[in-house]
């Protein structure tokens, strides 16, 4: 296939880029040039919020467009339409968060959906954003030409999140650790390089219409996730496992301070059990944690151990001091 990746250079769009060259398709980039693609792939330099911003999409032609875009949907809605004539597909990286919280465990595709707009060009909260992405897409291109893939919770190496790069540095630091439980609870996620694969394979296949792409729930553990993290960084952390009501007793926040992690009940329903029978059917496949966390160490360590972070999203993380007075209670 010859397939147009828009950004292309950082984590999930990164994976795909990588995904879609290792099978041999032919990969143009487009994106604005602070980050260098992979090796391998055309590139093509462009900033969509600026006025003439898609100059460089003016010519060619590609049989799918892949788009990760998270800001506001008129941005989409501009790039679908400038290609609709010249591209057979679109796939856009949507996410979980179109479905409005909480949601009941069991949750997929057909759950409800927050309102969006596809002309949206100012500021807009991130759901309303990517559920105005999806309507843009499908007015351009049509439902049976657009894919949609409501991602999850994503992990892996590239990650510009934070989130597992945090746990890994926690862990590396060694001492004493605050583990969020119960050990066994069940989280879902989706490594990055699962979701690539997953979207190359729908793309090939010319898939369309909404799916949710997350591992099935109780794909693993937070106990496994901590585990792992604490054996590739050499085994210096001690996990001390405790209650949920004194973690949000002492002010941390769930999710934000102690990344992927949610204490039961409504908000773990719609994060960690949702239903993913529709993706598993058309071969989405999940690697084990462990693998993962030690791919995601490698290289955080190549990069020397300080992971990149997207502008416009906060830092995570739980702050040593109050880790510190919680663990001494």
């Amino acid at each position: 296939m010859r397939v147009l990746m828009l950004g292309g250079t950082e984590f999930v769009g990164r994976a795909v880029t990588v995904a879609a060259l290792t099978r041999g398709h032919e990969v143009t980039v487009f994106h604005r040039g602070r980050h260098a693609p992979p090796a391998g792939a055309v590139s093509l330099h462009g900033d969509r919020t600026a006025g003439d911003g898609l100059a460089a999409l003016a010519d060619g032609e590609w049989d799918v467009v892949v788009d990760t875009w998270s800001h506001a949907p008129a941005a989409v809605r501009d790039t679908a339409a400038l290609l609709a004539g010249r591209a057979g597909h679109y796939v856009y990286v949507s996410s979980r968060s179109v479905h409005p919280h909480p949601m009941p465990a069991g949750a997929d595709e057909s759950a409800p959906v927050v309102t969006g707009s596809p002309d949206e060009s100012g500021e807009v909260e991130y759901a309303h954003a990517k559920r105005g992405g999806e309507l843009a897409a499908v007015r351009e291109f049509g439902a049976e030409r657009t894919l949609l893939v409501r991602a999850g919770l994503i992990l892996g190496p590239w990650e510009n999140i934070g989130r597992l790069p945090w746990w890994l540095g926690r862990a590396a630091r060694g001492g004493e650790m605050l583990a969020p439980g119960p050990r066994d609870l069940g989280i879902q996620y989706i490594d990055c390089r699962d979701l690539a694969q997953w979207i190359v394979d729908a793309a090939e296949a010319r898939l369309s219409g909404p799916y949710g792409l997350v591992s099935p729930a109780g794909h693993t553990t937070m106990g496994a996730l901590i585990d792992a993290c604490v054996r590739v960084t050499g085994g210096r952390a001690v996990p001390r496992w405790t209650d949920p009501g004194q973690i949000l007793a002492a002010g941390i926040e769930p999710w934000q301070h102690l990344p992927v992690w949610i204490p039961p009940g409504e908000l773990y329903d719609t994060m960690h059990r949702s239903d993913v029978t529709k993706a598993l059917a058309t071969g989405l496949r999940c690697r084990p944690v462990e693998e993962t966390v030690a791919d995601t160490w490698d290289w955080l360590r190549s990069i020397g151990g300080i992971a990149p972070q997207r502008p416009d999203r906060p830092p995570v993380g739980l702050d040593p001091a109050l880790e510190a007075k919680v663990l001494a209670a």
